[in-house]
């Protein structure tokens, strides 16, 4: 028998049975139109499969009862519905409706009794869908009730339930009666926190991590908190609550927290690039915990061409250690700034308190001896100085990698005083302020602006560390990294007392990772509060979200210099 022929023969009657199970149709016509209930229909009803029109036939019916519930539940207990199959290449089920009118409330009832009805944060469903003369709809309906479980199971009311929970229909007169009525019984707390597992901490120290005191009403946002905390710490690898009603004894329920440490040690490599610092190169070591009383430290290393810095710290947790630690660090820094015009090496060592305020703004109260010896073109000299400062900080931002909305504020005073362990008089402040917003989607706009100023009766004796420079990818764009500086009779850079910086940059997002950008840049450093020469620049660049942060490719034209196009490259979070 020949077998070509046959496989042929197979092939078509394969392609044939496709065809004839090819998707079949579903046509929802309603008169007068009305686009709510027809893709309530159709969600309801579905996909109809491979069907062909014999069995579209059989399942006429079945589509009929499951249009006139998805009818109903908008509140159209009159619709008129017939059904009607048509043969052809794809078979069609269509169901023509006409809703008739719909039923609406009459009288509606909601209502809390019990303690839940004296907690402010409880609230009964405020839906303008669940009022006199409005349209009945049963997915509002079980919305509330689902609303009100989830607010007893949010603030510990599990011993709740309904009283009366009725939805009474009258489609003859079209109108519908709702009456919920929830009692709430009382209210459920927390219990002391038990700590299991790996843990090598002192218990005080975990206590103090633990957002509410024992007996503290119910609230599942707490125990949110208290796992966040935990994870947040640094400490742990794995954390595990539990806060199980159902063990709940007088009301009371048992908080357990299952803990597993974290190795103490890790370390990390990295490399980069900027146009401001060419290739660079960071290591960094941390001890996560030294003993168990959470004490922390470490040492970071970064190594450029114009900037090599080597620090240590050493951190006590406070209380509460999550947001207050005392951190003792030095360092030491030597760099070459304005293209080798200046030249510091700088030692530093003192104390900060670190404290996150209770309105987001982070605290840092240092104190910090400075020795700094440097070169100022010819000059050469050597600084001792001990600043207390303080600095203010805050991040409003809706990404920590990618924002489209947020801001940045940033404030920073020290000073020295000439005999108390320093050699001269000085105050050095610093003001920085950034913004970001996004409008339609695809349209960025970013500001940025940098204030700084430095006071002393001896300005010879400041140091180079805290003088003012300007010029590069953070600063204004065009011109090279720190070029924008006052100079001496010989014509070195030697840094300004006053530094005012501004852009502002658009940018274009052409898909989720791709964007184009525009900028205006503009500041200058100085010696005198008189209105200064600011030097402007203007340029396009490109952008790559990465999964680390944007990466930006700047050409910047300065305007205020002989020049031509200078290119910018720089990496890292807009904010």
């Amino acid at each position: 028998m020949p077998v070509l022929p046959n496989l042929v023969t197979g092939l078509l009657v394969l392609l044939l049975s496709a065809a004839a199970l090819a998707e079949a149709e579903l046509r929802v016509r309603i008169e007068p139109a009305n686009s709510a209930l027809k893709r309530n229909i159709e969600g309801y009803i579905g996909s109809l499969g491979e069907r062909d029109a014999e069995a579209l036939q059989r399942f006429r019916r079945v589509a009929e009862n499951q249009a006139e519930k998805a009818s109903q539940a908008l509140g159209y207990y009159q619709a008129q519905i017939t059904a009607e199959v048509s043969e052809g290449a794809t078979p069609r089920l269509t169901l023509r409706i006409q809703p008739g009118e719909p039923v609406r409330l009459r009288d509606v009832v909601v209502r809390i009794e019990g303690p839940a009805a004296q907690l402010r944060d409880f609230r009964l469903p405020n839906d303008p869908q669940l009022r006199r003369g409005v349209q009945l709809n049963h997915g509002r309906y079980d919305a509330a009730k689902r609303d009100i479980q989830n607010q007893a199971s949010r603030y510990g009311f599990f011993a709740g339930r309904f009283s009366q929970q009725r939805l009474t229909i009258d489609p003859d007169n079209g109108v519908a009666d709702i009456e919920l009525i929830y009692l709430s019984g009382p209210r459920y707390q927390l219990g002391a926190v038990h700590f299991l597992g790996d843990s090598p901490f002192d218990e005080q120290l975990l206590q103090r991590m633990v957002p509410f005191p024992a007996d503290t009403p119910y609230d599942s946002v707490l125990i949110a908190e208290l796992y966040q905390a935990l994870r947040s710490s640094g400490y742990f690898e794995s954390v595990q609550v539990d806060a199980n009603p159902s063990s709940a004894a007088a009301e009371q329920i048992p908080v357990q927290v299952q803990l597993q440490a974290r190795k103490p040690r890790s370390m990390g490599l990295g490399l980069g690039f900027s146009t401001d610092v060419g290739p660079r190169g960071r290591a960094n070591w941390t001890r996560h915990w030294a003993n168990p009383q959470g004490h922390s430290y470490g040492a970071e290393v970064e190594l450029s061409a114009p900037r090599q810095n080597v620090g240590l710290w050493y951190d006590v947790p406070l209380d509460p250690p999550l947001t207050d630690k005392l951190r003792v660090a030095g360092g030491y820094q030597a760099e070459e700034l304005a293209d080798t015009d200046s030249k510091s090496r700088l030692l530093t060592f003192g104390p900060e308190w670190h404290r996150q305020l209770d309105n987001g703004w982070q605290r840092v109260v240092s104190l910090k001896w400075r020795h700094e010896q440097y070169d100022l073109g010819d000059d050469a000299g050597t600084s001792t100085l001990l600043m207390p400062g303080i600095s203010y900080s805050y991040l409003g931002s809706d990404n920590q990698i990618d924002p489209n909305h947020g801001y940045r504020l940033q404030f920073d005073l020290a000073g020295a005083a000439n005999g108390l362990l320093s050699d001269a008089n000085v105050l050095h402040g610093n003001i920085q302020l950034k913004g970001l917003t996004t409008v339609f989607k695809r349209h960025r706009l970013l500001g940025r602006v940098q204030l700084g100023g430095t006071e002393s009766d001896g300005f010879a004796q400041v140091p180079p560390s805290l003088r003012f420079f300007a010029g590069g990818d953070q600063s204004v764009r065009g011109y090279d990294y720190q070029s924008l500086s006052p100079e001496n009779d010989e014509g070195d850079k030697v840094g300004g007392r006053y530094l005012f910086s501004t852009s502002l940059e658009y940018q274009y997002s052409l898909t989720e990772r791709w964007r184009l950008a525009s900028f205006v840049d503009q500041g200058n450093t100085f010696d005198s509060l008189q209105i200064p020469s600011l030097k402007s620049a203007v340029g396009v660049g490109i952008r790559w979200v990465s999964p680390l942060g944007p990466l930006r490719l700047d050409l910047a034209h300065p305007l205020d210099d002989q020049g031509g196009v200078r290119v910018h490259f720089s990496m890292g979070p807009e904010l």
